[in-house]
């Protein structure tokens, strides 16, 4: 983090003490009256959950979802162009920024942490037992972005950033090594886990958790499922650690509870999965951000390659057969189809009417859309990987079955968020998803490397442009879906990146660049991507 990004978090920081101490409304949201001392924990915590980077907001979804990890896993559509693998630099700078930095997109998770950690080493031991609780549950969030990071970037400055909130001492902070910062994140979550498996709550912490409302059982879920994802993406660098991690995770289910969603098909992703709520003045309306581009569009392995031909249930709530003209006029087309991802620039300019878009009701225009933190569907298709590479195929296809199952469920309750007007669809009834999941092409049938592809595959699809992140670390470690990329012209930028490079806002200011310079190129990997 550079010297002036300490400098503006500080300020912001120290505004935020102010704020939360003076401001009355927020004193009565958030100030635990009996703990007047450590009145600003509670501010600070809902600081971090409160995060644009998290939720579909425009920003994040057009500057940085859309250009970057969406079209590096063809999770969304986008334009053949001579610069659509080049990084965009102030964008890309902008969201590593906000990581470092509270400043209205992101909420500077590491600052508002180390100021966290400042007023929390300043209690007395008795009220450092009762605040923990807003710590560690900080903790938990501060170590799913920084492993997002890590997967975007590889080495980052970690241990030694916030300097000016946690010492009151401005300096440039080291690059952490990635593999020595990933397993202190597993070891961090691992020990949460455990914490929340033994914490009690108070009023104040109910109050100030925006994202779980004070339930200490999903907390506890919460870390004990970013652990479960963070130890299967280094599972074919160290599969030895991973996989006594996981199965001793996956056969202790009371000691480490996932989110899960009790395993059931027809769970509840409201009150189950860790969604970030849409606050009451902010809408998710994602229209202006996607008709700027062509995302707006299918994606052709999404839609033609895995859905059309397993007749997918979730076709309806994800796309549209609606085209778009250039002036944006509606035309009706009688089936799904994607645009080939082989059309050239001109091939799409004069082709996008005949091709399905987005649904309108679910994504463009649909103001309840949460941010995705974890669902259900993802920590299932994880046991399925597990079970299938060191358990039965028995426990394999029935986690599998069921991550299948809970996909189609959650993304119809997405599109039941609409309160717009637009027409929402009723889930199909359980038969037609079971023949959907037992019969067609998603089915879990094929030798071991085939079942293995439908979990990745599906799992995939699953975080589609919205988990993008997501979506493109699991393409780069497991290589699916198998898609073709169209080749650019622009010399040095032909085909996708492994990792992103640091932003100039980080290299020009941070003297410890120059230990990490030589790794820094687009086709440098990240640890975790072996293959």
């Amino acid at each position: 983090m550079t010297k002036k990004f300490l400098i503006i978090s500080g300020l912001l920081c120290s505004l935020l003490f102010v704020f939360c101490g003076c401001e009355k409304e927020l004193e009565e949201k958030y100030n635990d009256p009996e703990k007047s001392t450590s009145a600003n924990l509670p501010g600070l915590l809902t600081g971090i959950l409160d995060n644009n980077r998290v939720r579909p907001s425009y920003w994040n979804v057009r500057t940085f979802l859309l250009l970057h990890p969406a079209v590096y896993s063809q999770a969304a559509y986008f334009s053949n162009s001579n610069t659509m693998y080049q990084q965009s630099d102030s964008y890309v700078g902008e969201y590593w920024t906000n990581f470092y930095v509270p400043n209205g997109n992101g909420s500077g998770v590491i600052a508002l942490y180390r100021s966290m950690e400042t007023v929390y080493n300043s209690l007395t031991a008795e009220e450092k037992a009762n605040q923990e609780v807003f710590m560690q549950a900080a903790r938990i969030v501060l170590y799913d972005q920084a492993s997002q990071m890590i997967d975007l970037w590889g080495d980052i400055p970690f241990s030694e950033a916030g300097s000016l909130e946690s010492s009151s001492v401005i300096a440039n902070p080291k690059f952490d090594n990635q593999v020595e910062l990933y397993n202190t994140i597993l070891a961090g979550l691992k020990e949460s886990a455990a914490f929340f498996g033994d914490a009690s709550s108070n009023a104040s912490f109910t109050k100030a958790d925006i994202l779980l409302s004070g339930s200490l059982i999903k907390w506890q879920r919460y870390a004990n499922s970013i652990r479960l994802r963070l130890l299967m993406r280094i599972s074919k660098k160290d599969e030895t650690t991973a996989r006594t991690a996981v199965l001793e995770m996956l056969n202790n289910g009371d000691t480490y509870p996932l989110v899960d969603g009790g395993n059931a098909a027809n769970y509840a992703p409201g009150t189950t999965d860790i969604l970030l709520k849409p606050l009451t003045t902010y809408t998710a309306n994602l229209n202006s951000a996607l008709t700027e581009l062509p995302s707006y569009y299918a994606p052709d392995y999404m839609l033609n390659t895995l859905m059309k031909p397993a007749d997918d249930p979730r076709i309806p709530v994800m796309f549209d057969k609606f085209g778009v003209t250039s002036n944006k006029v509606f035309t009706p087309n009688k089936e799904y189809a994607a645009m080939p991802i082989t059309f050239t620039a001109s091939e799409q300019e004069n082709n996008f009417q005949k091709y399905s878009i987005l649904d309108s009701a679910t994504f463009l225009q649909n103001p309840g859309l949460p941010g995705i933190v974890i669902t259900a569907s993802e920590v299932n298709f994880l046991k399925a990987e597990a079970y299938q590479r060191w358990g039965s195929t028995a426990d394999a296809k029935n986690a599998y079955e069921t991550a299948l199952k809970q996909s189609v469920t959650f993304y119809y309750y997405l599109n039941s968020l609409n309160t717009t007007g637009l027409t929402v669809l009723p889930k199909p009834a359980d038969s037609e998803i079971a023949t959907f999941v037992t019969t067609s092409t998603a089915a879990y049938d094929g030798d071991d490397t085939e079942k293995l592809a439908k979990i990745w595959n599906q799992k995939w699809l699953h975080f589609g442009f919205l988990q993008s992140t997501q979506a493109w670390a699991e393409y780069r470690r497991t290589n699916y879906p198998q898609l073709t990329f169209p080749t650019a012209t622009l010399a040095n930028y032909t085909t996708p990146p492994t990792r992103l490079v640091y932003p100039s806002t980080e290299t020009t200011y941070n003297t410890n660049y120059k230990d990490v310079q030589a790794k820094d190129t687009r086709t440098t990997k990240i640890f975790w991507d072996v293959d």
